[in-house]
């Protein structure tokens, strides 16, 4: 499967391009981290971490990762997925993933892209083939 990420000043943008509806119509939807006073008093999330739309990817399968940029240099890194590639205005770079258990994987931009290159997290999670497909369609139904 494929996912793209496309960097912004200071924001990431997914797009899940395997899966569209009828009228050809992608899943997409922005990430932006939460800011601290949003977080809660419960402490259940992660401080300049948690971001309010996950990245939801299977486990056991072989995943394509192509990223670029919007405006400036990025770079998508999840260290726990052994993942960190730079995302450049006007060029796709791809790399590859497998995830062998399902869980959290927290990572951010480790590129110095601005002011706030430092609040652009990135949250996967890695479910089940059957709990992602149970999303994938219910973010189709979303867009029908």
């Amino acid at each position: 499967m494929t996912i793209k990420a496309v960097g912004h000043q200071w924001y990431w943008s997914y797009e899940y391009s395997d899966h569209c509806t009828e009228d050809g119509e992608f899943i997409n939807f922005d990430s932006y981290m939460i800011p601290t006073e949003d977080l809660g008093a419960k402490g259940g999330h992660l401080r300049l971490l948690e971001v309010d739309n996950r990245v939801v990817l299977p486990t056991e399968t072989h995943i394509r990762v192509v990223i670029t940029s919007a405006d400036v240099l990025h770079c998508w890194a999840v260290p726990s997925l052994g993942v960190k590639l730079d995302a450049c205005p006007g060029r796709l770079n791809q790399t590859s993933m497998y995830i062998k258990r399902p869980g959290t994987f927290y990572g951010q931009c480790s590129e110095i892209c601005g002011v706030n290159h430092g609040f652009m997290p990135i949250v996967v999670n890695a479910v089940s083939r059957d709990s992602f497909a149970d999303w994938i369609n219910i973010k189709l139904e979303d867009l029908e």
